[in-house]
């Protein structure tokens, strides 16, 4: 006898059961942490409930597709299935915020978004948390940075599997096969964790506090365990290990697999690198001397400082040595919020506009000037360098990363004008909004445990939109409000 066929929604409710079973185990992951803790047991129950009840659903949910013969994603459902991933992952992992009774809804939300999106903006008071949530904020970076849907995609038939990798913007395969590229990934990421970690506590970062750094580095997260972030150790050596590890986390992960092959040249000759370069030459001086005149006759810690908070900002980690931006030069925090909008590595756990796109816009700009001064009617073909080759960039091409660019100017300039409505200076409100965009963290004081509702669902969303990218939120709301109005969601 044949099995029954299911398609479009209730497939799709069927698979996203499988994801809240698995969201539900990240949730209850932190319960681990009872076994070198055992005096914060009485805080489990804010884990177990939403844990257990995301399980409970879920399963409920997969029967659903049991039984039956599954049919391939319609056009844009993928990124129907990204998007309810990435908002189940985030509600549910907002409970336990809300059932401790220290935070409210919007809170909750705040940091569970700020988790996920690899931001590290944070209501909570880490001088005051238990192990449990320091961890579970952790966690939630890792996920997050790695990709919800790359580290859980294992259990979704591999017949769509793909679509949903480069939907969550993965858009390098690594391997022909997705289980294959997902094991990869996650060990690459691992390995520089576990590194990570054992670096920092050779050079004096206790156990608990190394592991969290670790992933919040590699992850570009920048949620700290100390409310001073990387700046309350005042260590060179741990300073220098973050900046290594922020780095690793915001390039491409080709690059990674082309050094490990020794294929050096070949990965030094990426669009990407050559940007950073040249973003290194002409900021890193100027922050440098920027901020030298607070440390009068010590330039080691004016450079100490500006190398610093320039990987910080470019690879949209959020880490800070200094106190606070509001006593810095004004010259060093634009300079600050240019290379959080630029942002890091495309294929890379780092947010903003991201290298790639601004490396060819730069080079369309070129292009355009070229043919403008061109004496002769040419048809010029545009190339540009990736990882070793040089490929065709096609109008296509040039024309969507435009757009992106536009949506993303637009958004920054929306969010930072609500920003002011609140009282905030246009540069305050700038600087806090396009941390949050570019999933950064970094904070001049604007948001806050005290912040007004209205702001931390701004910045939910301007992190939420940074970190799954404008394509696939407008493709999965557009696709999913067609279906409504042509009742076509049953």
């Amino acid at each position: 006898m044949k099995n029954k066929t299911i398609k479009g929604y209730p497939m799709l409710l069927g698979y996203l059961g499988i994801f809240m079973m698995m969201i539900g185990l990240i949730v209850l992951l932190p319960l681990f942490i009872l076994i070198f803790y055992p005096n914060e047991a009485s805080q489990a129950r804010f884990f177990i409930i939403p844990g257990t009840v995301s399980i409970i659903l879920g399963y409920m949910l997969t029967l659903i597709n049991r039984g039956k013969e599954t049919e391939k994603l319609e056009r844009h459902q993928d990124a129907v299935l990204i998007f309810s991933i990435w908002i189940i992952a985030i509600l549910i992992s907002s409970i336990p915020f809300m059932l401790s009774g220290t935070y409210n809804f919007s809170q909750s939300v705040f940091e569970s978004t700020s988790g996920y999106s690899t931001t590290g903006l944070s209501v909570v008071d880490v001088t005051q948390a238990s192990h449990m949530f320091l961890l579970f904020r952790a966690l939630m970076q890792f996920f997050g940075g790695v990709g919800l849907v790359l580290v859980l995609t294992s259990a979704v038939s591999d017949k769509y599997g793909m679509r949903l990798y480069n939907a969550e913007g993965h858009n390098d395969k690594l391997l022909p096969n997705l289980l294959r590229s997902a094991r990869l990934i996650l060990s690459i990421y691992t390995s520089y964790i576990v590194i990570g970690s054992i670096l920092y506590v050779i050079f004096g970062m206790p156990l608990f506090d190394a592991f969290c750094h670790a992933i919040a580095s590699v992850s570009t997260g920048g949620f700290s365990t100390q409310s001073a972030s990387i700046g309350y150790y005042d260590s060179l050596p741990i300073e220098i290990i973050t900046m290594v590890l922020m780095l690793l986390g915001a390039t491409n992960l080709i690059i990674h697999i082309y050094f490990f092959k020794g294929k050096i040249k070949k990965s030094l000759s990426h669009v990407e690198l050559k940007l950073f370069a040249i973003l290194t030459l002409i900021f890193l001086p100027l922050m440098i001397l920027s901020v030298s005149s607070m440390y009068t006759g010590n330039l080691g810690e004016a450079i100490r400082t500006g190398l610093f908070q320039f990987m910080s900002a470019i690879t949209t980690t959020g880490f800070q040595t200094v106190p606070t931006f509001t006593t810095l030069p004004h010259f060093f925090n634009i300079s600050v919020i240019i290379l959080m909008v630029i942002g890091g590595g495309i294929g890379s756990t780092a947010g903003g506009i991201k290298q790639y796109r601004v490396a060819l816009s730069i080079k369309h700009i070129y292009w355009n000037l070229r043919d403008r001064l061109s004496n002769k009617k040419t048809l010029h073909t545009d190339y540009t360098s990736r990882f070793g080759k040089e490929i065709i960039v096609t109008d296509q091409e040039l024309s969507g990363h435009s757009a992106h660019i536009l949506l993303y100017l637009l958004t920054l300039g929306m969010g930072t004008l609500i920003f002011t409505f609140f009282g905030y200076s246009i540069g305050d409100a700038l600087f806090e909004f396009a941390s949050a965009l570019g999933t950064v963290g970094l904070s001049i004081g604007v948001l806050s445990y005290s912040s007004h509702p209205v702001m931390l669902w701004t910045a939910s969303i301007g992190m939420f939109l940074g970190r799954l990218e404008f394509y696939v939120v407008l493709i999965a709301l557009s696709k999913m409000f067609l279906d409504l109005t042509k009742k076509r969601v049953l």
